[in-house]
């Protein structure tokens, strides 16, 4: 079995893509997990490069560099936590729930995390939170307050703050105007 690290990985259609472009490609997968494919059975007529190739086509890339596969999966983590609804339990912090995941001291993710993508985990989190609120908000089916609670916030006022700081408006100017949402791949 090899495990290949894979960057670009950020939903479930990211995981069907990837296994339906690997697949053609005659390799045989296993587990998927956003930012990692287990590789079953890999036929000696397929090149790394091929499957490089294939899945930069689908704007993907295979990952090399250990250390920047585990900012990958840091980062898939926080996705699945905030987008899609695979939460850590209420008792854990952020910081417990990546050590008891990834196996790796906080300390050494979060520096790790910072050198490799010049921002802090708590900023990446925050951004990934606002990019759902502007998903939720113009939905139009929860209230805002809702949303806040809904993303792990302890109230309106400090969700406000952070949704502003980073959307340059409030939540209630973006539901009036919903412009600026980013790629969750982006951020």
């Amino acid at each position: 079995m090899t495990e290949l690290p894979i960057k670009g990985m950020v939903c479930d259609r990211c995981r069907r893509t990837v296994e339906r472009d690997l697949n053609q490609l005659g390799l045989t997968t296993g587990a998927i997990d956003l930012g990692r494919v287990e590789i079953l059975n890999w036929p000696e007529s397929v090149s790394r490069d091929m499957v490089r190739t294939a899945l930069q086509a689908e704007g993907f890339d295979l990952i090399e560099d250990p250390k920047a596969s585990l900012v990958e999966q840091i980062k898939g983590l926080l996705v699945n936590e905030v987008h899609h609804a695979q939460k850590r339990p209420e008792h854990q912090n952020v910081s417990d729930f990546l050590r008891h995941k990834l196996g790796y001291d906080y300390s050494y993710l979060s520096q790790l995390f910072s050198t490799q993508t010049g921002t802090t985990i708590e900023r990446f989190l925050i951004a990934q939170k606002v990019e759902r609120a502007k998903e939720l908000l113009q939905d139009g089916e929860q209230s805002i307050s809702d949303i806040a609670f809904e993303l792990g916030y302890s109230s309106v006022p400090h969700f406000t703050s952070q949704f502003r700081n980073l959307a340059g408006r409030t939540p209630a100017q973006f539901r009036k105007s919903p412009t600026g949402r980013q790629t969750l791949d982006t951020l």
